[in-house]
């Protein structure tokens, strides 16, 4: 029980340093290409700030889920990596079919997972929400200098 709580939290707080590195190169990102954002036509350049940044927090979820499955196919816990893929996605989705479970043994890390992509999602949807407002506002505030 104490290893994979140790594991669990060593890939929870690795996920998290990920999540926390990602929203700083958003945010780099975004600064850098504010003053685009903010000079009309400002609608296209919502959308494609909308798409990026989905993409964005889309892609850092899935790293998390990858070294989820790398963990569970490196300890063994799942015979192939694609089950592995599987059950890391599912449960960081909190989707939990019950189709594929981790042995006794290493059940824990599956609550982990969960809890894991629970945060991931709320933190990222948070920060989806937040670039998409920073740039509105942007826009907003910049149409009525003009």
């Amino acid at each position: 029980m104490l290893l994979q709580l140790a594991l669990g939290s060593a890939l929870l707080i690795i996920s998290i340093l990920i999540g926390a590195f990602s929203a700083l190169v958003m945010e780099l990102v975004l600064t850098r290409w504010n003053d685009w954002l903010l000079r009309p036509p400002h609608r296209p350049k919502l959308m494609i700030a909308v798409a990026g940044v989905s993409l964005w927090v889309l892609g850092t979820i899935t790293v998390a889920v990858w070294i989820w499955a790398f963990a569970f196919r490196l300890l063994h816990v799942f015979p192939t990596l694609e089950e592995s893929v599987y059950f890391a996605l599912v449960a960081f989705t909190t989707l939990g079919f019950g189709d594929v479970l981790p042995p006794h043994e290493w059940r824990l890390l599956g609550g982990m997972a969960a809890a894991n992509g629970f945060l991931n999602f709320g933190l990222m949807t948070a920060l989806l929400v937040e670039a998409l407002r920073h740039v509105r506002l942007g826009q907003v505030d910049a149409r009525r200098r003009h």
